[in-house]
């Protein structure tokens, strides 16, 4: 499948779309607007790419809506070669939009499908991650951290310390933190011990399952 001029086209109207919702940052726009998502999208559902709604992909999972991956996104306050950790890999589409910001990306997913999915789909399109790891989000990955940055793109049920404790002193955990709608929080490490934390608004995301499979 190719991207073609009425897919920028598309993508550029759903830029200006997500603007209007309340995302500034330029850079997180501009990702957005490079981001090819209908290729990280089911054939049945590529028709639909450019609206701002999740979708169904493999292993009972979604690819989020635009707007959300903007929000978190703009949370995250990403810079160009920082070291973000991303909790759930799924499509593949969040890592992309993080690899466009010019972060060294490192995710992890816990569906074996999904998994080997992205693993081939994302370098195949020219998106290289720093690395790819099949396993449980909840640990996070010790052996690379500290991390400037921490994002979950499922639901937890409650906010995992392992990731608090991955973070750099300044660097930022966002996370959707609840049961069937989550609250999207943001930690902010102020110190060894201290956090801000912020809350900002209600979302619905798949749960964030321990590793299995």
């Amino acid at each position: 499948m190719k991207d073609t001029h009425k897919h920028h086209g598309l993508r550029n109207q759903l830029v200006k779309l997500i603007e209007r919702k309340g995302i500034s940052d330029k850079n997180v726009l501009t990702a957005i607007s490079n981001v090819p998502r209908h290729l990280f999208m089911d054939s049945g559902f590529v028709d639909f790419a450019y609206q701002d709604k999740p979708f169904p992909i493999a292993a009972e999972q979604t690819i989020s809506q635009p707007y959300t991956v903007a929000f978190q996104t703009e949370l995250l306050k990403v810079k160009p070669n920082q070291n973000i950790l991303e909790i759930g890999t799924g499509s593949g589409y969040q890592t992309a939009v993080l690899i466009e910001m010019e972060a060294k990306v490192y995710t992890i997913e816990r569906q074996k499908e999904l998994f080997k999915k992205s693993t081939l789909f994302l370098p195949k399109i020219g998106y290289n991650p720093k690395k790819m790891v099949f396993g449980d989000g909840y640990k996070g990955l010790p052996e690379n951290a500290p991390f400037d940055g921490i994002i979950v793109t499922a639901g937890a049920p409650f906010v995992p310390k392992p990731l608090l404790s991955q973070l750099k002193i300044g660097g930022r955990l966002v996370i959707p933190v609840g049961g069937d709608i989550q609250t999207m929080t943001l930690f902010v490490r102020t110190s060894e011990k201290d956090f801000e934390k912020h809350e900002l608004g209600n979302f619905r995301f798949v749960p964030m399952l321990k590793k299995r499979n």
